[in-house]
């Protein structure tokens, strides 16, 4: 698992796209090996079965800032996600050393020029992962996004 996962699964999202395999039963109606499903518990239309829902499967977006706020409220050390990548690690629990940014920035793309100076990675790191978490679910301020 690439650190861009980890800092999904930290901040919960990505999983809401997870969708149990179901099995539709003789008389229309779902069937699980486990509890209940987004599926089996979408609103239907009166006379449509669940198999038939249009419902999103998908819960609601994650509010990263008030994640991120709320960490950082419980956390020791006073930092600043907004604006530095390795802030935002640390707040996670994850490595800020250089070298996992530098595989985090290798994961993402990160062109050339900007991987031989720190700074310019840490920077376009830091728009690269919020942009990330902006496209897998999580709300993301727009004013932190390019």
């Amino acid at each position: 698992m690439g650190l861009l996962s980890s800092i999904l699964e930290k901040l919960g999202i990505g999983h809401h796209d997870e969708v149990p395999s179901l099995k539709v039963g003789p008389d229309d109606s779902i069937m699980d090996s486990g509890g209940p499903t987004a599926a089996s518990n979408a609103t239907t239309a009166p006379g449509q079965s669940p198999a038939q829902s249009t419902a999103p499967l998908s819960a609601t977006p994650v509010d990263v800032s008030a994640r991120l706020n709320e960490m950082a409220a419980q956390h020791g050390e006073t930092l600043n996600w907004r604006t530095s990548i390795v802030d935002l690690l640390k707040l996670l629990g994850l490595d800020s050393s250089l070298q996992a940014r530098k595989e985090l920035a290798t994961e993402l793309g990160c062109p050339a020029d900007k991987m031989a100076d720190s700074a310019q990675m840490n920077i376009w790191l830091h728009k690269a992962v919020l942009n990330k978490l902006a496209e897998n679910g999580g709300n993301v301020p727009a004013g932190l996004l390019d």
